[in-house]
């Protein structure tokens, strides 16, 4: 397969759906698939048509069931840490995009599966998801940031439970400990997905990406100093056009026209 067949790019509206597309080995990551992913996501970081990215799997089973063991077990020591710092690297930089990424959970979810939909901003699930960092199963403990992003997001209590038992989470259990955002019929998956992209595109670019930087740096740290944050993202979008434009479309009765600038 062509590497650049591992990962399909599709633009839909204002948003880009990238997916991971190795479903015959239930889109587990090599080296491939994530050069792949980074490269895409570091392009997409100077794409200012697109608003939101959305993150999947091919086919109906998986969403990515983690790091791929055949390739794992011809590597060396040496080649496993290149590979954790490698999905740590590209986890890292989905975290960082300056726009909303959604990862649209198909399926199953495992390892380096569910960390990939850690480090996005807002997670959806099809009912036959199944999520978990199942890695003490295998004598080993999450490797992409798993152990730092679930507590963030569920907690420390239930984020302890779960890496300790190595177990699965069905799709309603996700929702109901705050994992994912919300749950849909499998063939409903992208369109909600998309809804919400959409709803994404009708904001302020310059207010989307300041607010998500200021969620994510403020929430490591204290209430003083994440305000600090809050208002000095807050300042950037002052001077903006968009920022005036919103003002008059609204005394014009008229949807805005934002420009991102």
């Amino acid at each position: 397969m062509d590497n650049q067949d591992l990962l399909l790019t599709q633009k839909k509206n204002q948003a880009v759906i990238l997916t991971l597309n190795r479903p015959k080995v239930m889109n587990c990551l090599n080296f491939d698939l994530l050069y792949a992913l980074k490269k895409e996501i570091d392009d997409l970081q100077y794409d200012n048509d697109t608003r939101c990215v959305i993150i999947t799997g091919a086919g109906e089973k998986s969403f990515c069931a983690g790091a791929d063991l055949k390739e794992r077990a011809t590597l060396s020591q040496d080649e496993v840490k290149k590979f954790i710092l490698t999905i740590r690297d590209l986890l890292t930089t989905i975290q960082n995009l300056n726009k909303p990424v959604i990862s649209a959970v198909n399926g199953v979810a495992l390892g380096g599966g569910t960390e990939v939909a850690l480090a996005s901003d807002i997670r959806i699930a099809s009912e036959n998801a199944s999520m978990g960092l199942t890695e003490a199963r295998l004598a080993i403990i999450p490797g992409g940031g798993g152990t730092q992003r679930l507590p963030r997001i569920i907690g420390v209590a239930k984020a302890k439970e779960l890496i300790f038992t190595g177990r699965r989470v069905d799709a309603q259990e996700a929702l109901s400990i705050g994992l994912v955002n919300k749950v849909c019929a499998p063939e409903a998956l992208l369109d909600e997905c998309m809804k919400m992209a959409d709803m994404i595109g009708e904001t302020g670019p310059i207010a989307v990406e300041m607010a998500k930087y200021a969620i994510d740096k403020g929430i490591e740290t204290d209430l003083a100093t994440g305000l600090a944050i809050e208002s000095n993202a807050y300042r950037v979008t002052i001077p903006t056009e968009d920022r005036v434009e919103g003002l008059t479309a609204f005394r014009e009765k008229r949807k805005p026209v934002y420009k991102g600038r």
